[in-house]
Parts: structure tokens; C-alpha cells; sequence
């Protein structure tokens, strides 16, 4: 039972998105003379017998996680690099200094930096594979006992059809069906964390015909298996040993990947490399692109049309003569500067920064960041939506309540029910008989019905199972005094405290919880009374068409729910035995089909099994509010994000926790939407929450995906402007849908947070997607770009690193683009003071300098700085409000920049001109002083954007200001040192840095003083 009836694991959100690992399905054909009944590709089902399989007939077992190869790692590393237009243009520029009559200044001036960016890029890339590599060579080497062989055989080098030992401990290879097992019943236990995330361990049997043969007889078998699918949860086979066959489930395999629990076990491999679970279950995570990247790769289009109608200006200006296009590409090739090409190395790093401190922030610890390329996009975020179960509550279980028709227990009145178990309060009233004889029956199924096993370590007891709630329940019939104290496939032992006895039952069928049927049954024998019983529990959904009518149970139901309770019904039958021979008979002539079994198994189930039940009774399990969630999810509103929950559970169960949670506001009107049919109740709908715009919307499943058939847009338009909206009978898929939807309608940064396995497709639909690691695995978790270990992190990792991610890139990324200006309008200003010949103002080592040693550092440094601190952005939520709106960094903070360099580029480069003059004898005399104003221009315009120093900013600035004055004596080609020895020169770089620097900080001054930033007026108050 994986879960009871909230949002439950399955895999099938992600089939229509995950790529293959190592080759393509489909294209390997069977050869026609292997002597199998049929030839079968395998994509069709076959069949196998140990030892028949050859190399070529289905793909490698090798793992090949390696992002490159050899011949592919240069092109891909290249497009990834140049698909950015800035890195482009650059990247033609570069090129272009190959052409002799093109070239200006030292070609390393252009080929050094983009060089360096993609030395980075590459070495990095490089690492990661070589990594992956490293891991894949650990696997595919793996030595494996292979019984058939009688060898050791490497794990890459495995096939169809070898038989193979697993020891304890030890990773399965493959898919395979597992054969024998140490223990005599057939038994063992798995580890599945790396398959699906969850971490409990899950039984599975050996197939009872070859658990009682000798190794030497599995040369006999025959093996025929399904196609290879996605889905871990299910397999249809069949094994056959002379005359006898016997169905085989999912129970009976090893998925590859898997760990071997206890014992050991031999299995024969079904599925190999690219076929198993493991690798069709496998996404490669693609590359997400941040908000800020693709707003700075916009803003560069348009400084490559200012550069190309500067330089096609100039050409006009001066005249067009004989070579004109050549004069204009050479103009722009001067003018390259403008594109920055360290702006996407310096983004990069700055990423880096972001995730360093968001991992090693002590106060959210085992923080993880899993994508590196989006820290910015957390502090654009405009809509969460969030599930419920393990995110906004606990994933806890406790069973609080139950009800057995005409009285319900709850807290003290437990001790009530453990004195019927005991059998204390058998006497009195007949009533009060017959209320003890329920309990005790309602108490006996629920010790009865699950999956649970008992393990037993120093004196101590735990258990086992695929879901919490069942857990919470046998925890909660040991207290009463019916403990579960032995169980394994074929038999269950509980043991009665107060009498000190043992109640043993012979576990006949197991039907298991699933998503579809949302219920659990067992048909056991009472070995004391020799009795045969159905006993059921499931959700109420399910339940109420299966037990027999009465009138309690709605209204009880919904009481449950409106205390916050996931509720369960519990049912039984009893059995002939001639009816169950003839459910027997029909059952396993179902399981052995290999078309539809699963239906065909249900059907003779509904038909002999899952009908006229007695109604025992209702339980309620409380799955508790996480850590701070209340306080977390009024800041993130108070911060101007809409919050949905998507969730899996029942409407009221969802209205109470939303209401508990303060997702919902005290006294909100919440409008209830179940139910909806038809068109005319859709569009009523719709146009109620138009007119109750204050109002939150609770919807089902069912009525959310019929209004979005027909009123898609009409619904977002109204939806969106709720204050909140709650679906619940969510599928997995539909969660992932609501996520596309809104990104897609709203084009608003969505983010989504999760914690099982069910929540995957929705994170990897996000813009940006958290996963808690939780009580159901890691899975969310590791398919997160953001992994948090509980629900109020996420306001830190919003609030204050996402703050500071998006205010410090888009700071940096601004000032980068300043940087690469300010030196063309110089350029300009010395062109067209020089005839308007397209010749080069600064050349050499001085171009490739001025963008790494002597300004890098200080710039780069802006990556630490912080407009507010921390408790204030918390205090007041609402300065992440003005983020999304994408104020830092727009189109109107983006042209003030521009003025600036503008201003700062013609002073500098003028004033110089004007004290020096622009004679070609006094040109190295006008470098000197034009570069050094231009120089500490740059280091002080750092300085007065700072807004709170730290010692690293501090060093920057000093530090690059003495490399420049140290390398000073290795610039002689650039400079003239006599200039720089006369007084003169220092009062004309003092006149000139004043006159480029104080009105900009006259401006941005008065502009603080009459319209000051909402952080400065937070950090006044």
C-alpha cells in the first residue's frame, strides 16, 4: 500500500519526457534460427531459457551516463556556448581578425578572452564527465557470480538469460526475475532508494517452482516475459518447468540498480542496459535557462544594432569611398568591446558564489543545489504550488480516531478500546457487548490487512512497509494490546497482550494498494476457528460502493475530514470454501494471461471477492503540519506570491488543512467546485469567481480537468486572479499540466515543491522546482534543481538568497556591459577625432587587461553585496514583491547605464584629448592618461555601487589598484613614463575622474533623496 488514498508514486507523469540512456529503443530485430517459439524484437515480449541469449540480440548491459564522447564534447560544448547571440557576436570577431585586412591591434586581443571563456567552460564540462565516467567504469566492472558460466563476469559483459548470484549488500545488474533465495520460503528484501526514492525496503519471492528445485534443473525453465516498459511497478510473465506454469508479477523481480537486503538470491536476467527500469525510468536533465539570461541576451541584440549603426554612421560621416564596407566591419570589430565576452564567464562564477552560500547557510541545513545555471530565477517567483502530504504536513502518521457506527474513539477514550481487546469489558449491557465485539473486529482487521513486516533488532522492534499510514495503524494495534509479532508470505502471526496468546493466519492472496484501485485486501484463514476471510480497507471513494448500505458513513466521513483526518473504510467478508475454490480457479487462470491480466484478475475479484462487505467501521490518521509552515506560507504571501495546493487527498481533508495551515485567511470565503459535468456548471462557475474575486477556489480533479477542456483561458484569466486556489484528486500528470499552464498563460516564474515520487513531473515542469527529502525517499529530491529538507526553508531560500542571487547578477551583469562601453564610446571619441580612421585607441595587452587583472576582481566583488540584511528582508516580505516585477535589471535601467557610459566615455576620452591633444607623437602620452582616468573611473564607480563593504571588496579594490601601478613598468609599448613623472599629470587625471564621476553621483543621489528605493526606506525605519 503505497499510500491511502493522497497522491500516490507512480512513474507515468514523466513517459512523454524521458530521453534514453546509451542507444535507442526499437531498432535491435531477434534473428529467426535462436529456435524461440516466436521472433520477437525486444520491444515485443519474449522468451528465455538460461544461457540463450546472444550479444546482439538485445542491448549491452554497459552503463554509459557520459554526457560526450570524444568526437561529440567540442560541437556540443560549442553550441551550448554559442547559442547565446553575445558569445556569437564575439565569436565573429574573433574570427574575422583572420582576415588580414580585418585586423586591429594584436589578434590575442580578441582570440585571449574568448579563449578563456571557453578554457573554463570546457575544463569544467570536462571534470563533470570524467567523473560520470569514473562512476560508469566502478559499475560496468562490478564483478558478478554467474552460476551458468561458472565464472565471475564483469557487469557490462552480462546478458539475457545468464543466471546470476546476488550476496547481500550487492547491487542487482539488471532486470531480472528472481529465481531462489537463501531463506527456505523464498523471501528476501530490497533496497530501492536509487530506483524510486523511497526508502523502506520491499519483499519479494522467489517463484515457488523453482524455489523447491535444485540449480541444476533451472536449464529446464522457460521464461516468457513482457515487452520492456517504464513502469517499476508493474511485470506480466509466466515461468514454465515442464508441465506447470505459474504467473509472474512484479513481486517475483529484481529491478536493476535494486540492493540486495539479506540472504542471497539467484535470478535469471530478463531485461539488459537501455531495456531495465532503471535506465527507461532515467532522464538526462536538461539545461534550464534563467529569466536574467535571457533578458541580458535581449539587451545584447541591441547593443550589436547600436554597434553596427555607430560604425556604419561613422563610415557615412567621413564619406563612403572605395573600401567602405571594409572600414565598417573594422569599426565594428573596435566597437566588439560593447558585447562583453567575459560577461558569461563572469555570470557563470557568480552562480557558483550563489549556490556556495546557499549550501553552506547554516540555518537551512543539507540544502542542496542540483542546478546552478537559475539562483536568480528564486527571487522572481510569482506562483507557488505546492502539494500537501510530506510538504505542508509531515508525512507522520498517527491514528487518532475510529468509528465503529454508532461511537467513535479518540485520545483518552482509547484506554476504552483496549479494555474490549483484553476482553475487560465483555460483560454489561448487550449493547455495550455488541459495541466490544465491533471494536475488536475493526481492531483484528486493521492488524490483519497491510503489508507490514516486523523486524526485531536488540530487544527492539520496527516495521516495514511501502506507506506510513499502515505503519501508523499497526503501531496504533500494538498499543491497544493486539501486536503484530511474526509475518511472512504465506503467514501472520499477532500476538494478544493481555492474554498473553498468539491469533495465527495463513495469508492465502495479498491484493496490494495501487493508485487505480486505491484500496488493499487479504484473504486469510483463521488456523484457530478455520475460517475463511476477505478483510478490505481503502478510501471512502472506493469503499462505500463495496460495503454494504448504510446511513453513517458520509456524514462521518466528512466529519473526519474537517478535523484534518485521511480517512480509511474498513470492510470484510467471509468466506466459504466453495467459493473460494472457485475464486481460486478463476484467479489463476487470470494470472496467467498475458493480455490484459491485470483487469482480468480485478474482474474475478469484483466478482466473487469485492462486494456486500460488512462495514466494520472508519479510521482517521493525522498527518501533522510541518515545522513553522503557518508562519512560512504567510510571509511567502505577504511577498506577493499566489500559492496553490495541488494535492492527491479528499476535497475536505484538503479545505481542512488549508484552513489550518493559514493557506486560506481566517473568515475567506472558500467556493467548492465538485462535480462539474457539463458546460453550462463550468461556465457558472467561472463566472461566479469573476464576480468574487476575493474569494478561494477548491476544485476536484475531475471538474478541473473538464473546465480546462472546454474554458482554458476563461479559467486561468479568472484563477489567477484568486488569492488562492486548491485542487485536490490530483493525478501526478495533472500536477505537471497545472505548471505548464499557468507558465505558459501567465508567463509568471512558477516554482513547485514536492516530496514524493508523485511530485517529479510537476518539479521538472517548473521554472523552478524544490524537493524535500522526506519520508518518502529522495526521488523529489534528486529531480529538484533546489533540495530542502523542510517547507520553511523555502522562504529563506526565496526571500534572502534569491533576493540577493537576482539583485547581484543583474548588478553585475549591468556594470559588465558599462565596463565594455565605456571603452568603445572612447574609441569612438578618438576616431572621430582621428579622421574617423578605424584605428585602435587601446591595443594589446591593455584591451585584454582591462577586462580581467585590472578591473575583474573589484567588479566581480559585487556578487557579495547585500541592499538589506537579512532579518529585514524578512521582516518585511514585501521588498520581494517589487523583484518580480524585474525592476534591477530592465530596459529602462539598462539605457540609464547606457547614458551614463555615454557621458563617462566622451569626458574621459575628451578631457584627455584636450590636455594631451591627438597628434600621433602624442599618442602613447594620450593612452597613458586616457586608460588610468578610464581606470579608477571604473574602480571608484565600483565603490559607489557597493551598498554594505566586506573585507573581500575592500582587498579588490586596493589589491587591483596596486597591480596597475606594479605593472606600470612592463607597459613601455603602451606608455610613456616621462608623462606620468610630471605633476601635470596628476591633476589632469584628478580634473578629468571629478568631471566623469560627480554628476553621475549628483543624479543618483537627488534621485535617492526625492524617490528613494523601498530598501532604503526600510533600512531608514
Amino acid at each position: 500500500m503505497a499510500r491511502t488514498d493522497e497522491d500516490n508514486y507512480n512513474l507515468h507523469g514523466l513517459e512523454d519526457s524521458v530521453p534514453l540512456i546509451n542507444g535507442s529503443r526499437g531498432t535491435s530485430r531477434a534473428s529467426s534460427n535462436d529456435g524461440d517459439p516466436a521472433n520477437n524484437s525486444f520491444d515485443q515480449q519474449r522468451y528465455i531459457h538460461p544461457g540463450f541469449a546472444s550479444s546482439s540480440r538485445y542491448p549491452s548491459n554497459a552503463i554509459s551516463n557520459a554526457k560526450y564522447s570524444p568526437l561529440t564534447f567540442i560541437p556540443i560544448i560549442l553550441y551550448g556556448q554559442f547559442k547565446f547571440f553575445f558569445n556569437l557576436y564575439f565569436l565573429l570577431v574573433a574570427l574575422s581578425q583572420i582576415i588580414p585586412v580585418l585586423r586591429i591591434g594584436y589578434l590575442s586581443s580578441y582570440i585571449v578572452p574568448l579563449a578563456f571563456v571557453l578554457t573554463v567552460t570546457m575544463g569544467k564540462e570536462a571534470m563533470d564527465d570524467y567523473h560520470r565516467r569514473k562512476r560508469d567504469a566502478e559499475a560496468n566492472n562490478e564483478q558478478y557470480d554467474v552460476v551458468d558460466r561458472s565464472q565471475n563476469i564483469s557487469s557490462k559483459d552480462l546478458k539475457v538469460g545468464d543466471l546470476v548470484r546476488i550476496h547481500k549488500d550487492q547491487r542487482v545488474p539488471a532486470d531480472m526475475v528472481l529465481l531462489t533465495t537463501s531463506e527456505h520460503n523464498g523471501e528476501t528484501f530490497i533496497r530501492t532508494d536509487q530506483l524510486d526514492g523511497e526508502t523502506d525496503w520491499k519483499l519479494r519471492i522467489a517463484c515457488a517452482l523453482t524455489q523447491s528445485i535444485s540449480i541444476d534443473r533451472f536449464s529446464d525453465i522457460l521464461v516468457t516475459a513482457s515487452a520492456p516498459e517504464k513502469s517499476i511497478h508493474n511485470f506480466l510473465g509466466k515461468l514454465n518447468l515442464e508441465d506447470s506454469s505459474v504467473p509472474l508479477s512484479v513481486d517475483n523481480t529484481l529491478w536493476a540498480n535494486t540492493v540486495l537486503a539479506s540472504g542471497t538470491a539467484i535470478g535469471i536476467i530478463i531485461y539488459t542496459g537501455t531495456d531495465t527500469r532503471q535506465a527507461r525510468n532515467t532522464s538526462k536533465a536538461g539545461t534550464k535557462v534563467g529569466l536574467l539570461e535571457l533578458e541580458i541576451n535581449n539587451l545584447s541584440k541591441i547593443l550589436c544594432a547600436c554597434v553596427f549603426l555607430l560604425s556604419f554612421g561613422l563610415v557615412a560621416i567621413g564619406g563612403f569611398g572605395k573600401d567602405w564596407y571594409v572600414n565598417v566591419m573594422r569599426f565594428l570589430i573596435l566597437f566588439s568591446t560593447i558585447i562583453p565576452v567575459s560577461l558569461r564567464v563572469n555570470l557563470d562564477m557568480g552562480k557558483s558564489v550563489y549556490a556556495y552560500q546557499i549550501e553552506h547557510d547554516k540555518t537551512i541545513p543539507d540544502t542542496i543545489v542540483r542546478t546552478s545555471t537559475i539562483p536568480e530565477d528564486l527571487g522572481r517567483i510569482e506562483y507557488l504550488l505546492t502539494d500537501k502530504t510530506g510538504t505542508l504536513t509531515q508525512n507522520d502518521m498517527e491514528l487518532k480516531k475510529i468509528h465503529v457506527g454508532t461511537v467513535s474513539y479518540a485520545g483518552d477514550a482509547m484506554d476504552e478500546v483496549s479494555e474490549f481487546i483484553a476482553g475487560e469489558s465483555s460483560g454489561g449491557a448487550r449493547n455495550r457487548r455488541e459495541i466490544g465485539q465491533r471494536v475488536r473486529d475493526i481492531v483484528t482487521c486493521l492488524a490483519v490487512c497491510h503489508n507490514v513486516t516486523p523486524l526485531f533488532e536488540d530487544d527492539e522492534v520496527s516495521y516495514q512497509a511501502a506507506s506510513p499510514d499502515e505503519i501508523a495503524i499497526v503501531k496504533w494495534t500494538s498499543t491497544v494490546g493486539l501486536s503484530l509479532y511474526k509475518r511472512d508470505r504465506t503467514s501472520l502471526t499477532l500476538h494478544h497482550s493481555s492474554s498473553n496468546s498468539s491469533l495465527c493466519y495463513d495469508i492465502l492472496h495479498v491484493f496490494p494498494f495501487n493508485s487505480d484501485t486505491k484500496r488493499m485486501g487479504v484473504v486469510v484463514r483463521d488456523k484457530t476457528k478455520e475460517e475463511l476471510w476477505f478483510f478490505e480497507k481503502g478510501a471512502d471513494t472506493v469503499m462505500s460502493t463495496i460495503v454494504h448500505q448504510n446511513d453513517w458513513l458520509d456524514e462521518e466521513i466528512g466529519n473526519m475530514a474537517r478535523e484534518g483526518l485521511r480517512t480509511l473504510v474498513i470492510g470484510r467478508k467471509k468466506l466459504s470454501p466453495t467459493l473460494y475454490d472457485e475464486f481460486v480457479k478463476k484467479y489463476h487462470t487470470a494470472s496467467l494471461s498475458m493480455v490484459d491480466r491485470d483487469s482480468d484478475m480485478q474482474t474475478v475479484v469484483d466478482d466473487y471477492l469485492e462486494h456486500d462487505l460488512e462495514l466494520l467501521g472508519l479510521t482517521g490518521v493525522e498527518d501533522r503540519l510541518q515545522n513553522d509552515v503557518k508562519p512560512s506560507l504567510e510571509l511567502l504571501r505577504n511577498a506577493g506570491i499566489k500559492i496553490w495546493m495541488l494535492t492527491g487527498d479528499k476535497v475536505e481533508t484538503a479545505r481542512c488543512v488549508a484552513v489550518s495551515a493559514k493557506l486560506v485567511s481566517r473568515g475567506q470565503y472558500i467556493h467548492s467546485a465538485t462535480k462539474i459535468y457539463s458546460r453550462d456548471q463550468a461556465l457558472d462557475l467561472l463566472e461566479y469567481l469573476r464576480h468574487k474575486p476575493d474569494a478561494c477556489l477548491l476544485i476536484d480533479g475531475e471538474s478541473l480537468a473538464f473546465v480546462l477542456q472546454y474554458y482554458e483561458d476563461l479559467f486561468m484569466e479568472v484563477a489567477t486572479k484568486l488569492p488562492t486556489v486548491i485542487a485536490c484528486r490530483c493525478t501526478p500528470q495533472q500536477k505537471a499540466d497545472v505548471a505548464l499552464l499557468i507558465r505558459s498563460k501567465t508567463r509568471k516564474r512558477v516554482c513547485c515543491i514536492g516530496d514524493g515520487g508523485n511530485d517529479v513531473s510537476m518539479i521538472q515542469a517548473a521554472d523552478v522546482g524544490v524537493g524535500i527529502v522526506g519520508k518518502e525517499g529522495r526521488q523529489a529530491s534528486l529531480a529538484a534543481d533546489f533540495s530542502v529538507t523542510q517547507f520553511c526553508h523555502l522562504t529563506k531560500l526565496l526571500v534572502w538568497h534569491g533576493r540577493n542571487s537576482y539583485k547581484r547578477s543583474a548588478k553585475l551583469a549591468q556594470f559588465i556591459i558599462h565596463r565594455g562601453l565605456i571603452i568603445s564610446i572612447c574609441q569612438t571619441v578618438y576616431s572621430v577625432s582621428s579622421a574617423l580612421e578605424p584605428i585602435a585607441l587601446y591595443q594589446g595587452w591593455l584591451m585584454v587587461g582591462y577586462a580581467t587583472v585590472y578591473t575583474m576582481a573589484p567588479v566581480f566583488s559585487l556578487v557579495l553585496d547585500k541592499d538589506v540584511d537579512e532579518g529585514l528582508a524578512k521582516l518585511y516580505p514585501e521588498l520581494y514583491r517589487e523583484l518580480t516585477l524585474g525592476r534591477s535589471l530592465s530596459y529602462r535601467t539598462f539605457f540609464v547605464w547606457v547614458v551614463v557610459s555615454i557621458y563617462q566615455g566622451t569626458i574621459i576620452q575628451g578631457l584627455s584629448q584636450l590636455f594631451v591633444g591627438v597628434e600621433s607623437v602624442l599618442f602613447n602620452k594620450l593612452v597613458t592618461i586616457s586608460f588610468t582616468a578610464l581606470l579608477l573611473n571604473e574602480l571608484i564607480m565600483v565603490a559607489l555601487e557597493i551598498i554594505t563593504w566586506n573585507k573581500t571588496m575592500v582587498l579588490s579594490e586596493i589589491i587591483t589598484f596596486l597591480l596597475y601601478v606594479v605593472s606600470f613598468p612592463f607597459l613601455g609599448e603602451y606608455f610613456d613614463f616621462d608623462y606620468v613623472l610630471m605633476f601635470k599629470f596628476y591633476w589632469q587625471a584628478t580634473i578629468i575622474i571629478a568631471a566623469a564621476l560627480i554628476p553621475p553621483w549628483i543624479a543618483k543621489a537627488l534621485r535617492r533623496r526625492l524617490k528613494p528605493p523601498s530598501y532604503a526606506k526600510v533600512q531608514q525605519i
